[in-house]
C-alpha cells in the first residue's frame, strides 16, 4: 500500500516490490496513473503471499476497507488471516 502526499492510500501487487515502487515514484510509462502527480510517495504496507492468486484476493478484500480499516491493518491492529476468510 502506498501513501501519496494528499493522503490517499494506494493498493496494487507486485512481484518485485522494490522495482514497482520506483516506477511509481519515477517518471516511468509503468507508473499507474491514479499516482501521478501525487508524489512524494510513501510504501506504508506489504505482505508477501503464496501465489499471484492468493495476492488478488488479498487485494480485492484490502481495497473493499475503508480508510479507518486500511489505516488499522497499516498499523497492525487488523490481522491478514481476517481478510482471507
Amino acid at each position: 500500500m502506498i501513501k501519496t502526499r494528499l493522503n490517499t492510500l494506494y493498493t496494487g501487487i507486485s512481484t518485485d516490490v522494490d522495482r514497482r515502487f520506483k516506477e511509481h515514484s519515477g517518471v516511468s510509462k509503468r507508473a499507474a496513473r491514479y499516482l501521478k502527480g501525487k508524489g512524494p510517495l510513501e510504501l506504508v504496507w506489504q505482505q508477501p503471499v503464496g501465489s499471484k492468486s492468493d495476492a488478488l484476493i488479498l487485494e480485492y478484500q484490502v481495497k473493499k476497507l475503508n480508510r479507518r480499516q486500511k489505516q488499522s491493518l497499516i498499523d497492525g491492529g487488523i490481522e491478514l488471516v481476517s481478510l482471507l476468510d
